[in-house]
């Protein structure tokens, strides 16, 4: 299997997630966007974003069902990563995979575009608006994390890596400023991880200036 990454963008997710379950893979980086940067990359990938991962004849392009795949899977590396459909927490899982991104990241990005990629002051309201909906829609984060160490299922799973990485991501846009004690310190906890730090190691970090 082979993964494309950038640091700092949504394929950190998939990488993380490889980490954690000790799976073999390729890993090539690309330098960020890839698309304007490395435009041969449009050879492998017609979309030119990444992740893009390869698994034999599967090809993947949305980092949270890249997640669900591997755990999915390869269900003997996948250890408690999962929650099955037989678990009473199955749908919650479910709903944070999707939730981390079609809910947190989506507004980040619409941010991250008009903040620093083009940044025409016509335009600042509209990430203004797309960070403040970023923020807003923390709340169900904020209440889960400021009871349990975890989203569902007393431990740690793939959609700690979702909702992870969009708090993450957050911080690396300066928005973390704006993240309850108990966020930050689920934050703290994920980003702690060996796995995590093994992942994020990969390529150079993101480092945007604080303008939010």
């Amino acid at each position: 299997m082979k993964l494309w990454h950038c640091a700092g963008a949504r394929s950190l997710r998939p990488l993380w997630t490889l980490e954690e379950m000790g799976l073999e893979y390729e890993l090539e980086v690309l330098p960020f966007p890839p698309r304007m940067l490395q435009p041969d990359f449009l050879q492998v990938n017609s979309l030119g974003t990444v992740p893009f991962f390869v698994d034999g004849a599967t090809e993947m392009t949305e980092s949270a069902g890249i997640c669900q795949y591997l755990v999915d899977r390869y269900p003997a590396q996948a250890g408690d990563l999962a929650v099955g459909p037989q678990d009473a927490d199955y749908g919650a899982w479910l709903n944070w995979l999707h939730h981390s991104d079609a809910t947190l990241t989506f507004p980040q990005t619409i941010a991250l575009r008009y903040y620093f990629f083009e940044p025409d002051p016509a335009k600042r309201a509209v990430a203004d608006d797309y960070a403040k909906w970023f923020r807003a829609r923390l709340r169900r984060v904020d209440d889960r994390v400021a009871n349990h160490e975890y989203l569902v299922a007393d431990r740690f799973t793939i959609a700690d890596i979702a909702v992870g990485y969009a708090l993450f991501l957050g911080s690396v846009l300066h928005l973390d400023k704006y993240y309850r004690p108990a966020t930050k310190a689920y934050l703290e906890r994920l980003m702690s991880r060996p796995a995590f730090q093994r992942a994020n190691a990969h390529g150079e970090p993101l480092v945007l200036p604080d303008v939010v």
